[in-house]
């Protein structure tokens, strides 16, 4: 018995210019969130530009700051690729995750509660003491002892 297995090839399809290169990216396999993430991350190497030429489409555009070489924008372009595939996977979790940070967030806000209201017993008991009538104790030294 032998198994075949089925590969489709999937180009990066992109245009090319001078000291840019341009490709469209849908919200369907990126979320919007994802897109922005990455974006900002390519800002210190290049000017990134987002449009949006359709619905759910956005158009990216990189343009480096220096002249370039097609193979040096084609990398780049490989590059924002695989970092929008990692900001898409963070998205992703993020949303999964979601009701297990808020549980958590709820009870460390209502643990903090609590530990306020004991600190704050706490200190009430401790001026409750302070305002109860007792001796000082304090020798005096020209008080007579034994009169």
């Amino acid at each position: 018995m032998s198994a075949q297995i089925a590969t489709e090839q999937v180009d990066f399809e992109f245009e090319l210019g001078e000291r840019e290169i341009a490709f469209e990216l849908h919200e369907e396999l990126y979320p919007l969130d994802a897109i922005y993430g990455t974006s900002y991350g390519f800002i210190d190497r290049c000017f990134v530009f987002l449009a949006r030429p359709g619905d759910r489409r956005v158009r990216v555009r990189l343009r480096t700051r220096e002249p370039a070489a097609p193979a040096v924008l084609e990398e780049l372009a490989g590059e924002f690729a695989n970092e929008l595939l990692n900001q898409a996977l963070r998205h992703r979790i993020s949303e999964s995750t979601l009701s297990i940070r808020d549980y958590y967030m709820a009870r460390a806000f209502h643990a903090g509660e609590a530990r306020s209201s004991t600190i704050e017993a706490l200190l009430s008991e401790l001026d409750q003491e302070e305002l109860a009538a007792e001796p000082l104790e304090v020798p005096v030294p020209w008080e007579k002892t034994g009169a």
